[in-house]
């Protein structure tokens, strides 16, 4: 009877291999749902999503001189319909500007590498943010405002930094570089996309 019982209980290879693999699966699979929640912590919010998604902008109703503005990644951004007179007064004051053809540092995408820094010159996009410590300056449209001579466009009252209607700074302030061009792109007739380049 003893050998009988040492008989039966004598080590089966197939059935091992199997307990092991179900052994490792199982804690597999353990592992795998501790983890998850720490894993699904990581991803970005809905509203972290929101905030890096492209913003919407109707620019229909916008009047020529007049200023927009919208938020996107949390920054204020500018949206201006150019006059006539806005856009030739570019050209009349670039020898007073510190980088007129935007030379100097990538403040802008290569597709609002012109004199405007637009697109299409009537509109021009921009973060409103001076270059200088961040300030929100403020638009003065009015010749002379600022100063004798001042042809109009974006004033840092902070530090006295000021930027034509291009957002190009003009020389001995103490902003380094012009405003900073967004990635945008028209979406429709009168919608810009802030945040998304032009396919």
């Amino acid at each position: 009877m003893t050998d009988d019982v040492l008989e039966g209980d004598a080590p089966d290879p197939a059935r091992r291999t199997a307990l092991v693999k179900a052994t490792a699966a199982a804690g597999g699979l353990g592992i795998a749902a501790a983890a998850y929640p720490f894993l699904a912590s990581l991803a970005p919010s809905e509203r972290a999503k929101a905030l890096g998604a492209p913003a919407a902008v109707d620019i229909g109703r916008l009047p020529p001189g007049e200023l927009m503005t919208v938020q996107w990644r949390g920054k204020p951004v500018w949206i201006l319909r150019r006059t006539p007179d806005m856009l030739a007064s570019l050209k009349e004051i670039e020898p007073e500007l510190v980088d007129p053809d935007s030379e100097r540092s990538s403040q802008q995408p290569q597709y609002a590498r012109n004199r405007g820094r637009a697109i299409k010159p009537e509109y021009f996009v921009t973060v409103a943010l001076c270059t200088h410590l961040g300030c929100v300056p403020s638009f003065v449209p009015e010749r002379g405002a600022v100063e004798k001579g001042w042809p109009g466009g974006f004033y840092c009252p902070c530090h006295g930094s000021k930027f034509d209607f291009a957002g190009r700074v003009f020389k001995n302030v103490p902003a380094p570089t012009n405003l900073v061009i967004p990635p945008y792109r028209y979406s429709g007739a009168s919608e810009i996309l802030v945040g998304e380049d032009p396919a």
